[in-house]
């Protein structure tokens, strides 16, 4: 998995987390052997400290001399635990996120963790998914109305429009179709870094050079523009 990072279509934040892209050959055998290994004596460090559970460590990857570093680590669900949970290897076998819920419930389980971690890093069991963050570039007042979250569909000319409520992005059933889980509602401010949504597509979003590709750069567009605002004039108190 990587992250998409910065781009001013989807955030206003130099360097702030915009997104992930999950699909096989993302990085080399000798960079995925350095990052699982390091993964590993971290989840063991963190059993000693008391903690059971998922947790979700960030990497930074230097790929013209396949270093990598630690970029932090996040004791919890994270916003990329959405793509994992629900990829194909882990409804091949069970989402992490149920293993996280049998350590919370206090459930005996046994499993060989070395055959699962080799089965779930088979490249055919991987598919290509991403996940774009959008976020409100200004401060503009007040959503009204706001686009519903579910499945929606690009046109040829590449205008988005939606299609049918869905709570998942499994729903997707071909490229051009795309899930929006919508976090900003009408009524709610929309200000400089708000949440928009996220949006989940079927492949890449960004190309070889990581930079946003021709069909993200038109769902971004096409899901702002069915946000519309009003100047936020009257200040309501509780």
């Amino acid at each position: 998995m990587t992250e998409i990072i910065g781009k001013p279509e989807l955030t206003p934040y130099k360097g702030g987390w915009a997104g992930n892209e999950i699909f096989a050959n993302a990085f080399s055998e000798e960079i995925c052997a350095k990052a699982r290994d390091m993964t590993i004596r971290l989840g063991d460090q963190l059993l000693q400290e008391g903690y059971r559970g998922c947790f979700n460590a960030d990497f930074l990857v230097v790929p013209e001399d396949n270093e990598v570093y630690l970029g932090e680590l996040n004791p919890r669900i994270s916003g990329a635990s959405s793509l994992i949970n629900q990829a194909a290897f882990a409804f091949a076998d069970a989402p992490l996120f149920l293993f996280h819920l049998m350590e919370f419930l206090g459930i005996d389980y046994n499993i060989d963790v070395k055959e699962l971690n080799d089965r779930w890093a088979r490249k055919e069991l991987i598919d290509s998914r991403s996940q774009l963050i959008l976020k409100s570039s200004e401060d503009v007042g007040i959503a009204a109305p706001a686009p519903a979250t579910g499945i929606y569909r690009m046109a040829p000319d590449g205008s988005v429009s939606y299609d049918r409520f869905a709570y998942r992005w499994k729903a997707i059933e071909n490229d051009g179709e795309a899930f929006f889980l919508r976090f900003t509602g009408a009524g709610d401010a929309r200000y400089k870094g708000a949440d928009l949504g996220a949006l989940v597509v079927r492949g890449r979003g960004l190309d070889d050079e990581f930079e946003l590709n021709e069909r993200a750069h038109n769902w971004i567009k096409g899901i702002k523009r069915l946000y519309v605002s009003k100047p936020a004039t009257e200040i309501q108190h509780a």
